[in-house]
Formats: C-alpha cells, sequence, structure tokens
C-alpha cells in the first residue's frame, strides 16, 4: 500500500483554492485528510461555544465532501501526527498558514521536529491575500496606519494576490480513524445555538452560494447601504472567511468581476478596502503578538476602567435601555453575529459610557461571534477603545440615539430584535424614555417594567470618559 500524504486542515475548510490540498494531489500519492481540535495550545484562546457550534457544522460539511474519510482528532498535533506517522507510513505533512501567536509558535515548533525526524513539512498561504512578512514599510518595520499600509504595502508593492484554483478533481484519500466528529465534543451543552441554525449555512458550499448572492444582489450601493442594519448591504462573510470556508482571494477577484459586471466600481472597491482590514489586522497581530492583551498605545495602560458587574451583565443581555445597543447584544445572542455600524456602537458604550475595560468586550465576543477571529476582534477593541492601532480618537464617542436616528431612522432593526417598543412611533423609538406618558401607556409600555430605563446618562457618562481621558493625556 502506497503511503499517504498528510493534509492537516485547519482554518482552510474547503477544497477549492486549497494550496496545500492541490499540492498534496499533485505528488500522486494517497492523501489523509486531518483535523485536529487544539485546546491545548491555545491557551486562553480556545474558541468559544458559538465558534465550537460553526466549527461541528463546517467539519461535517467538509467531511461530506471528502467522502467521510476526514480523520478527526483532539489533542496535542505534534503528539496526533506523529501517532499518524508512524501507523500510516507516511512522510509528509502539508498545512496551510495561519497567523496567531500561539499557532505560529505551535507549528514552528511542529515543523522543526518533523524536520529532524526526516519527515517533509510543506506550508502554504491559504488564508491572507498579502503575508504580514512582505508588507513591511521601506525601513522594514510594520505599518500602523491602515491607509498607507492598503495603498503602499498592498496595491503597490507587494505582489498581485494569486488567482483562485478550482477543487482538484478525482482525490485519492486514504481512510483512517481515530476519534469521530462527535467526540470532539463541540456542540454547545445549552441550546442557545438552535436559531443560528435556522440564519446560517456553514461549509465550503454555504459559503460559495452566500458569495454569490452578495456579489450579486448586496455589492452594489456596498459603500453607502453597509452603514444600515437593515438593509441587505453588508457581505456577512466573516464566518465563512474565519474557518475557510472561501479564501480571501476567492472574494476578492470575484468583488473584481462584479464590480465590473454591475457597474458598481466603487462599491467593489470600498469591499476590497474592507477585505484590507482584515489583512491589516492580521498585519498588526504578527508583529505585535501582545495586542490581544496589551494596549498597543501604552499610555492607557493607566486609565481609571470602573468595574460595573451590574452595567456589564445589561450590556451582554441587551438591556441597557438604549434601543440600538440592545438591538445589537440581542443579535448577537440569537444569531452569532452583529452588523459592524452597530458593533461600534455597542463598543463605545461599552468602554466610554459605561467605562468597562476593552477585556470585556473582547471576551464576550470571543464567546457569542461565529466569526470570533483573535487578529480581527482584538484589533477592534482596541480601534474603538482609542489605544490601538489607527484607532478612532478616545473622544469619538457614539452617541446611541443618534446614530440610531440616522442609521435605522425607520426603526426596522430595533423592532426586529427589541419587539417590546415595537409600537413607538419612529420618532420616540431611540429614546423612549421622552415619549410621553400617555403615549408609553397607548403603546402597552411601562418603562422600568416592560423596557428597562437608560442604565447611564449619556451626557454626564461622556464628560465622565473625557475627565478620565484628559487625567492620561496629561500624565504624559
Amino acid at each position: 500500500m502506497t503511503a499517504p500524504v498528510i493534509v492537516w486542515f485547519r482554518q482552510d475548510l474547503r477544497l477549492s483554492d486549497n494550496p496545500a490540498l492541490i499540492a498534496a494531489n499533485k505528488t500522486g500519492r494517497p492523501i489523509l485528510p486531518l483535523y485536529i481540535l487544539d485546546d491545548i495550545n491555545s491557551g486562553e484562546w480556545k474558541m468559544g461555544s458559538a465558534s465550537r457550534w460553526w466549527l461541528h457544522e463546517s467539519l461535517k460539511s467538509l467531511n461530506a465532501s471528502l467522502k467521510g474519510n476526514l480523520c478527526f482528532g483532539k489533542g496535542n498535533p505534534l503528539d496526533i501526527i506523529n501517532a499518524l506517522l508512524k501507523q500510516t507510513g507516511a512522510q509528509d505533512v502539508f498545512w496551510n498558514r495561519c497567523y496567531e501567536p500561539w499557532r505560529i509558535a505551535r507549528d514552528s515548533a511542529i515543523k522543526k521536529s518533523l524536520k529532524t525526524s526526516g519527515i517533509e513539512a510543506q506550508s502554504f498561504n491559504g488564508s491572507v491575500l498579502f503575508e504580514p512578512q512582505i508588507t513591511l514599510k521601506s525601513d522594514f518595520t510594520p505599518y500602523r496606519v491602515f491607509t498607507p499600509y492598503y495603498k503602499n504595502a498592498c496595491l503597490q508593492n507587494a505582489p498581485e494576490p494569486r488567482h483562485p484554483q478550482a477543487a482538484p478533481q478525482g482525490l485519492n484519500l486514504f481512510h483512517y480513524e481515530i476519534q469521530t466528529l462527535d467526540q470532539l465534543e463541540l456542540m454547545p451543552k445549552l441550546s442557545w445555538h438552535k436559531t443560528m441554525q435556522t440564519t446560517w449555512t456553514p461549509g465550503e458550499e454555504g459559503a460559495q452560494e452566500h458569495l454569490a448572492k452578495f456579489l450579486d444582489t448586496g455589492l452594489k450601493n456596498y459603500k453607502d447601504g453597509r452603514n444600515y442594519p437593515a438593509k441587505n448591504n453588508v457581505s456577512r462573510l466573516s464566518p465563512h472567511l474565519h474557518f475557510g470556508e472561501i479564501s480571501p482571494h476567492q472574494a476578492w477577484y470575484g468583488a473584481q468581476q462584479a464590480m465590473i459586471a454591475n457597474n458598481c466600481e466603487s462599491d467593489g472597491a470600498h469591499f476590497m478596502s474592507e477585505l484590507g482590514w482584515r489583512e491589516f489586522s492580521n498585519n498588526l497581530l504578527y508583529h505585535t503578538p501582545s495586542i490581544t492583551r496589551e494596549n498597543l498605545q501604552s499610555k492607557f495602560d493607566a486609565f481609571e476602567w470602573q468595574d460595573n458587574p451590574e452595567a456589564l451583565k445589561a450590556w451582554q443581555t441587551g438591556q441597557t435601555g438604549y434601543p440600538i445597543i440592545d438591538a445589537g447584544m440581542r443579535e448577537l445572542w440569537h444569531t452569532g453575529y452583529m452588523h459592524n455600524r452597530v458593533r461600534m456602537i455597542v463598543g463605545s458604550f461599552l468602554v466610554k459610557n459605561l467605562l468597562l475595560h476593552w477585556h470585556h468586550g473582547e471576551d464576550w465576543f470571543w464567546d457569542t461571534l461565529l466569526d470570533a477571529d483573535l487578529a480581527n476582534n482584538s484589533t477592534s477593541w482596541q480601534w474603538i477603545a482609542g489605544c490601538g492601532a489607527d484607532a478612532a480618537p478616545y473622544f469619538r464617542i457614539f452617541n446611541p440615539v443618534t446614530q440610531g436616528q440616522k442609521f435605522d431612522p425607520n426603526g426596522d432593526y430595533v423592532r426586529k430584535y427589541v419587539p417590546e417598543i415595537a409600537a413607538l412611533p419612529d420618532k420616540y423609538l431611540h429614546s423612549p424614555w421622552e415619549a410621553k406618558d400617555d403615549l408609553l401607556a397607548k403603546s402597552n409600555i411601562t418603562l422600568g417594567k416592560d423596557y428597562p430605563l437608560p442604565i447611564v446618562d449619556l451626557k454626564s457618562s461622556r464628560e465622565r470618559a473625557l475627565q478620565a481621558f484628559a487625567k492620561i493625556k496629561a500624565a504624559q
């Protein structure tokens, strides 16, 4: 029996445009497809509950595409790979690179160990358009501002992203079983994921259908429409990209073709720049691994964060008394997703109006987001807190009332997720406490009972935040 080539799937749960799989297929030898759940090396960054549900469904889909030949393992990857090498006679292990600090450290150690043992270990770029090693400034230091990073490093100086490749045909698959998918125990013990099943279709096929639909119906008017949470002009591709069910290359070149076909060059270019933000986040994490927990701007180390468990709980559960905030947090809980504009609003409210550390938001999103990505999550929370790279100035504090009025003017988004105040006229929907008692009674709403009163005053909490920021600015 011919010894197989092991293809170690990680954040690349697809057959098409999978460089490691395509390279392994070219060897002409059987392929042993492998997935390992590694909760050992990941430490505090092992996957949260929502991500585990998605992973279970995505692996189920991938296994079906591989005709039931996906080998599942759970534990330390080096131990599992070494055991497979011994038991199957394999001499090659192929994988696509990941860029989180703990994965880089683990993969480097594995590659060194395998090569010392005479095993061929090859890695490929399957998950970023521009690898962080090649997107440096002329002095070989990393960029910390997005616009020059994207325009200079990515669009001008870096090689053009490779074009996507079709899935290899006629794969010769090697079957070996260690554990079953169910034995990975990915499914949440609480049934909170049930509503997610009605919203999403994890897996490569679902990802391709989702991308095609967005490019056909959502890309046009994307630049403006993406700011309105009730509109269909956001891609919602982030979970599919995070788990590698589609590659960024497929999205990148798909957008190029669609924007020409649909005569929406500006919208297409804007969507491609959003893919560029994903690249920028990975670039920051690669060059500054401490960004997951440490303020990139060290002056914020002295910031006087508050300790308020009750306020944090109200924020997490969508009970703050500010409808756009509560709608966003409930959307997150019910769907595993939150519209990007609303993410900025709820983030600003947490760190500025409530003065709660951005770690609280980072941790909650990590557990509840289907697209919980270490680079995006960390850099985005630092951005909204004002302590990260290319960050929003700390004094930029989103007002949830005016944001709701501007970006949800008809109240479609709020009424969907905060139905207890749906009967209010649009004028008061984003500030129900301003409605007169007779109107509240007519709408069958008792504030403080049916819907909470605001947990904090916007004006005074804004002033408090600015005073806290002034202290660390003065201390410099």
